[in-house]
């Protein structure tokens, strides 16, 4: 069985699969909690006004260039950067627009099931570091995740992430000690900032671009999720910047 731990795929198109680490327990997305982030993110991503009314425009500013800065620093070969993010994908797929003839209207069974959640890093080498699962998304699992993703980087590393509560969760404290230590700087979005996180554009991709817009069963949707993961870089492509 396909581990679902450290999957990575390459611009030129290759994988490589990590060892098969798990997390258990900690401070994760419930069942509920995981429909509420996934319910804000759609909304604001709908009406992108909404972060701008949200945020504190100065810090978003300040972020902006310190982000423009490192992206400069890997240019120069002095940094390896990496975008990081979790998302949810669910049999029944994200609503978009379509043109249709007068009186017509697009209809797709409204399936219900598990939610298959993705961890992604987007590196400054161009390559995707991904693990997937069908559990609650915990600080356990992101830990076990950020190690993973070092010890692949295999040098220094600093990762753009947001303030969700598993990233900053008081029981993985000691590990992010650890892999401080090891060269991994976490660098921690301001609130309400995800056009600051070039992954958000991967999700956004997936689920309205690259993901045929139809009913899936749970063996489809990860399937279809895989076929994105394991062809980045070749069948699907984003730039890192």
């Amino acid at each position: 069985m396909q581990s679902p731990w450290g999957k990575r795929g390459s611009l030129y198109g290759q994988s490589v699969e990590g060892p098969p680490v798990r997390g258990t327990g900690g401070a994760g997305y419930g069942g509920a909690g995981a429909k509420r982030l996934e319910s804000e993110r759609l909304r604001l991503e709908k009406n992108p006004a909404q972060f701008k009314k949200k945020r504190d425009e100065a810090k978003f500013r300040e972020a902006e260039a310190e982000i423009e800065e490192l992206i400069e620093k890997t240019k120069l070969g002095e940094l390896t950067l990496s975008y990081m993010d979790e998302a949810g994908f669910v049999q029944t797929q994200p609503n978009r627009s379509a043109w249709t003839e007068t009186g017509e209207v697009h209809l797709i069974t409204a399936a219900r099931g598990k939610r298959l959640n993705v961890m992604a890093a987007l590196i400054s080498t161009g390559e995707l570091f991904t693990a997937k699962f069908w559990e609650t998304t915990t600080a356990a699992l992101f830990g076990g995740f950020l190690g993973l993703l070092l010890e692949s980087v295999g040098k220094p590393l600093t990762v753009i992430l947001d303030n969700a509560s598993i990233h900053k969760a008081k029981e993985i404290q000691p590990l992010l000690a650890l892999l401080r230590e090891k060269g991994l700087t976490l660098y921690f979005l301001p609130p309400y900032s995800p056009e600051l996180n070039r992954i958000e554009k991967l999700w956004h991709k997936m689920k309205y671009e690259w993901m045929a817009f139809k009913a899936r069963n749970s063996a489809g949707l990860e399937a279809d999720v895989d076929k994105i993961l394991d062809g980045f870089g070749s069948d699907y492509r984003m730039t890192f910047c």
